[in-house]
């Protein structure tokens, strides 16, 4: 059955979540080089999304994590990935999907992506649609000292 149209929106879906999911499995083999670190906003009503009630009580719709001081157990597969963060002290498993993720950025280097939301939303043109967005260099940037490794932060500079 030939298909009327290539799929290109869902097909650099796939490969910016390939692209999150190789540097993941690098940061799992050799840790953060330099001054790397993440944050990686998802939806916590995803389906495959595991984390502890409380949490999910705490952010009922979406949420932010940094990758940074401290983190263990970062596995990656082909659908997402695992990885343990410090919440005031108490180590938290966490398993997100690809298809969970909103954005991911690096400060770093000004690098982040979004995904539009799946659900259809007024702004959005297409399902599975993202955006490569790069940073101004301005002094607008999120605070990255957080000493838990599991702050939650605003990403608002990275919206549009």
């Amino acid at each position: 059955m030939a298909r009327s149209e290539i799929d290109y929106g869902g097909m650099m879906h796939r490969a910016m979540q390939g692209l999150i999911a190789d540097v993941l499995e690098s940061v799992a083999r050799e840790g953060l080089p330099g001054d790397h670190h993440f944050f990686i906003t998802f939806d916590t009503r995803d389906d495959g999304v595991e984390m502890a009630d409380w949490l999910r009580e705490r952010y009922p719709e979406e949420m932010t994590i940094v990758i940074q001081n401290w983190f263990d157990d970062l596995r990656i597969d082909e659908d997402g990935f695992n990885i343990t963060l410090n919440f005031g002290n108490s180590p938290e498993p966490m398993r997100i999907p690809f298809d969970a993720l909103r954005t991911f950025v690096d400060p770093s280097v000004e690098f982040g992506l979004r995904f539009e939301t799946q659900d259809g939303e007024d702004d959005e043109d297409e399902d599975g649609e993202f955006q490569i967005e790069e940073g101004d260099g301005g002094d607008d940037s999120p605070d990255d000292s957080p000493p838990g490794g599991g702050e939650v932060v605003q990403l608002d500079r990275w919206r549009k």
